[in-house]
């Protein structure tokens, strides 16, 4: 897999463990997806990445929006 792949495989799974989490333990559970949205929000416009970096330094292939 290619790091574009890996970092959108990586958020989706973090946004339904925050909303698992939500249902069934606590409500601020709720706050991992906004910090996932978020981030992905800023990675957009500045293109700054925290987990495509470290994906990259572990020698992950780079996919077509990191090349």
């Amino acid at each position: 897999m290619s790091i574009d792949r890996v970092v959108m495989a990586f958020a989706g799974a973090m946004v339904l463990v925050g909303l698992a989490l939500a249902w069934i333990v606590s409500i601020y559970w709720l706050l991992l997806p906004a910090f996932v949205g978020a981030n992905l929000l800023q990675a957009a416009f500045t293109g700054f990445c925290p987990l495509a970096m470290i994906l990259k330094r572990l020698g992950v292939r780079p996919g077509c929006a990191f090349e």
